[in-house]
């Protein structure tokens, strides 16, 4: 199981990576349309941010994975293997429950933006369902990703290594 969780955190990291080059394709394509063709898009600005949206939550389960999470290290350094490892054990308990918490109230409010048709305020008016989804995806991701962490700690199982790592 924990294999499949890092193959979905690898896959969501890949789409995440990919969706920023296509970001970065719809900002150039508006920069060349508005400055050399004079003629700037309506589309590219609030689509690019959709977009980037999604990247963002779909990018934080492979960071867990991959151990790029921002880390405040001062007093953590100081502890022994054990008291780093109850260290990170809260750490990642604290993630599953924010994680519950977020997936949980990012579907109530996705599903009321559905029933009640909401939309944005821009000249495309999408539906702000598009967006707000990305919530509940991205912190279930980053859910199963850390439970399967605490799994790690708690069996003592060597992660797997990342794709710039080496082990010695």
């Amino acid at each position: 199981m924990l294999k499949r969780i890092d193959r979905l955190s690898d896959a969501a990291g890949r789409l995440s990576a990919w969706l920023f080059v296509v970001i970065g394709a719809m900002i150039c394509y508006e920069v060349v349309a508005r400055y050399v063709f004079l003629s700037p898009t309506i589309w590219a600005e609030e689509l690019s941010r959709l977009v980037q949206i999604w990247a963002g939550y779909l990018a934080a389960a492979y960071v867990l994975r991959e151990r790029h999470m921002i880390r405040i290290t001062a007093i953590t350094d100081r502890l022994g293997p054990r008291g780093r490892r109850l260290a990170e054990a809260f750490s990642l308990l604290w993630i599953v429950v924010f994680c519950g918490y977020a997936v949980w109230w990012g579907m109530e409010i996705a599903i009321d933006s559905i029933v009640v048709g909401r939309a944005d305020s821009t000249m495309l008016a999408l539906p702000l369902w598009f967006s707000e989804f990305s919530i509940p995806v991205g912190f279930g991701l980053l859910l199963l990703q850390a439970v399967a962490e605490l799994v790690r700690l708690a069996t003592g199982a060597v992660p797997p290594v990342s794709a710039g790592e080496t082990t010695v």
